[in-house]
């Protein structure tokens, strides 16, 4: 594997990155929640990060693996669905360059307004801070060639209808990226099969399966289904508790 080095870039490097200001984003809502099964298994409350700081984060070398793995490179468009207090979203704004873009989405009104604090101060004007919903990322249409979920999908509350949301947004041949620990939802993991069913309850396709080093995470790839073959909501079967 090929080591990369992925560091918040300084201010001279920023000045490089496209000359558009981050802003705000809120896309066409997408179908509603009660229109798609709840789960059948716990959903883990909404946490602080795990890490102690981001440094021990950088040590732990996740992120050089999921962006190798999942090929993200310059001029891409890359949705961090969940973004949380932006780890990912400062170290893939130079990685996608001044004419890519990163949608750095959320729920949490805390994480979007720290988010929007740490872009505007850094300078980041490829990145994008986008308010989503619960059940809907509310990203723009066939705008993303990845999107990546990143330790929180057992905190989705309605992950069939999110799934489902975020299909739209995704170009034929996007991929989404999912990063959890192996273990049950209640103790803020999610167990690959698990993942896999709901993936494909929706219409999502496997294309890869990979433990990452380190740690006892792994990254799901998958490949989003088109709008022909997304399951309809009123279609989709819950997957049992695992």
């Amino acid at each position: 594997m090929v080591h990369l080095r992925i560091a918040i870039v300084p201010a001279l490097a920023l000045a490089l990155i496209a000359h558009a200001s981050a802003q705000d984003f809120a896309g066409a809502p997408g179908a509603p929640a009660n229109r798609f099964p709840k789960p059948e298994r716990p959903v883990a409350e909404i946490v602080s990060p795990i890490w102690h700081d981001e440094k021990e984060r950088d040590a732990a070398g996740e992120i050089q693996q999921v962006v190798e793995l999942l090929g993200i490179k310059r001029g891409m468009a890359v949705a961090d669905v969940g973004a949380g207090s932006g780890y990912y979203v400062l170290r893939l704004a130079p990685i996608v360059g001044p004419d890519g873009r990163i949608y750095a989405e959320d729920i949490v009104p805390d994480y979007l307004s720290k988010l929007r604090k740490r872009v505007r101060d850094l300078g980041l004007q490829n990145v994008i801070v986008a308010r989503g919903e619960p059940h809907d990322p509310r990203l723009p249409a066939r705008s993303l060639d990845a999107a990546i979920l990143v330790h929180m999908y057992h905190e989705i509350a309605q992950p069939y209808a999110l799934l489902y949301n975020l299909a739209p947004a995704l170009k034929p041949d996007a991929r989404v990226g999912i990063v959890d620990a192996i273990a049950p939802t209640a103790k803020h993991g999610t167990p690959p099969d698990l993942l896999r069913c709901e993936l494909a309850a929706v219409g999502y396709r496997e294309v890869g399966f990979h433990p990452l080093a380190g740690s006892n995470a792994y990254l799901e790839i998958a490949a989003p289904p088109s709008d022909n073959d997304r399951t309809r909501p009123e279609a989709i079967a819950a997957c049992p508790a695992r």
